[in-house]
């Protein structure tokens, strides 16, 4: 032990983990020295982008300090990925869930590991360390998921509300360049033969998203939300409000017995290292996590509030990344009363009467929304809202007497005829300021042949009046005194 009360750590840049099939995976490992005469818990990260330089510079912020305060922090190349052999064939396979828990038994044998074993990841690895939850290896006793979801047709980057996102193409197109790549030249003397290979097998992988356009078994495998009751490790969850993963946390604490949520004002991007700022101590929140379920050190933890939440106060558009004034919620410390408010006539929020719309609007409605995926990189959140509202049914409420907050998810009710058998709505809750500039709060969109039911959709029937409901995606926010709320339907 150092004076600092800190262990010495080495960086292993190459552990070979033979899975029972005999395809090697490799692991870089970073652990205190003294592992073998003292042994440590283990935390893993599962991941198929290449440890050697797709995540490297994240990894080495993050990973060393935790093992000098004693952890083996393991991050592994996914099989057919980095430096690991064999072949990789979608997202969230059996195979690669089985590959993970091969994985935590082998680490939970080693001499320098105490036998308990953590996982954490954000995006695909916050999706895998829930879904290897749900198989219950015994060693695994904690996870920290970040900007991940529960739900893989409702709440991935594949399906919104049964809509097709382009995210499909975008992220399937990403993973091509990712995968087909070669191992690392100065870790594998074969890496041409294994590259060759990877370039023959390497899968395109929206040709089988778009073979899956209703909630099938395909989605439900890696979907826990198919039953909660499995998870049994205890689950610190992660989210940002400018991601596009936003529900996860709210559904993994309400339904996930001790359960723990954080939600900040950040794009897809670890807590520590996010935009918008304020950031947090991630690393400082995890070792508490850690110290507690995986060496019984008693942090406090489990007393925790169930849902830290940033209450943003409301901004201007804008498509970049500025700090975001606000306060931390613990649980609902903001209020409590549920606001209604009806879409009066004439386009006023919250007036009483019958209104009647007729809505149609054209292709390039939607200009103003952003990336889908935020992650910090340029002009990618979303717009003023103008721009769209030009081509949607707007109902605009009076200037507030009072700030109001909206905290969790809003819902929108209201009864559609359509002409066609087939259509997409689109509901935006907007701040409008008093100068007439508007910015996006939320938003929901429904494919109406899923309005019942994405395993088995309808079309809608022609002129028939249906009533839907639609939900929002969970925010915390709020609007001041003397602004607007609208509601935007397209």
């Amino acid at each position: 032990m150092s004076e600092q009360g800190l262990r010495e750590i080495i960086d292993i840049p190459d552990l070979g983990i033979v899975m029972s099939d005999g395809v090697r995976l490799s692991a870089r490992v970073w652990m205190p020295v003294d592992a073998g005469e003292d042994p440590v818990p283990a935390v893993l990260e599962h991941l198929p982008y290449r440890k050697r330089d797709g995540t490297c510079a994240r990894d080495e912020i993050s990973h060393p300090w935790m093992a000098a305060r004693g952890y083996a922090m393991v991050r592994v190349d996914m099989r057919g990925n980095g430096d690991s052999y064999g072949h990789m064939e979608d997202e969230y396979t059996q195979q690669e869930l089985e590959d993970a828990c091969e994985v935590i038994h082998w680490l939970a044998a080693q001499d320098w590991c105490s036998g308990t074993v953590g996982m954490q990841g954000i995006s695909w690895g916050g999706f895998n360390c829930l879904q290897t939850a749900y198989l219950q290896p015994e060693p695994l006793k904690a996870v920290i998921s970040i900007c991940s979801t529960v739900d893989r047709f409702a709440d991935d980057i594949h399906y919104k509300g049964g809509c097709l996102l382009n995210e499909n193409l975008a992220w399937s197109s990403t993973m091509w360049a990712y995968s087909s790549r070669p191992p690392d030249p100065a870790l594998r003397e074969d890496w041409r033969e294994i590259w060759m290979e990877r370039l023959k097998s390497e899968p395109f992988l929206i040709a089988n998203w778009l073979k899956h356009q209703r909630r099938d078994s395909f989605w439900m495998h890696g979907s826990v939300c198919e039953d909660f009751s499995r998870i049994k490790a205890k689950v610190l969850a992660i989210g940002g409000w400018a991601d596009g993963y936003k529900n996860a946390v709210p559904a993994l604490i309400e339904n996930i017995e001790g359960a723990k949520g954080i939600t900040g004002p950040w794009v897809h991007l670890y807590p520590h290292i996010a935009t918008p700022e304020p950031r947090i101590g991630f690393l400082q929140e995890a070792k508490r996590w850690w110290d507690k379920w995986l060496k019984g050190i008693e942090t406090g933890v489990e007393s925790d509030p169930a849902f830290r939440a940033y209450l943003m106060e409301g901004y201007r558009p804008s498509r970049f990344n500025a700090p975001r004034e606000g306060v931390w919620l613990a649980d609902a410390t903001s209020g409590g009363e549920m606001c209604e408010y009806s879409l009066g006539p004439d386009g006023r929020l919250g007036s009483e009467g019958e209104t009647r719309v007729e809505i149609a609007s054209p292709q390039h409605c939607g200009l103003g929304g952003g990336e889908y995926y935020a992650i910090g990189r340029g002009p990618e959140l979303s717009d003023d809202q103008r721009v769209d509202d030009l081509y949607s049914a707007v109902w605009t409420g009076p200037a507030l007497a009072r700030s109001v907050d909206i905290v969790g998810r809003p819902k929108l009710r209201l009864t559609l005829a359509s002409e066609t058998a087939q259509g997409q709505i689109c509901v935006r809750l907007n701040h409008v300021h008093p100068d007439g500039a508007c910015t996006r709060i939320s938003f929901g969109v429904l494919n109406l042949t899923h309005r019942e039911s994405s395993a088995a959709p309808e079309e809608m029937p022609i002129g028939k009046p249906v009533e839907l409901e639609i939900e929002l995606d969970h925010i915390a926010y709020r609007v001041p005194e003397e602004h607007r709320i609208a509601v935007a339907v397209s």
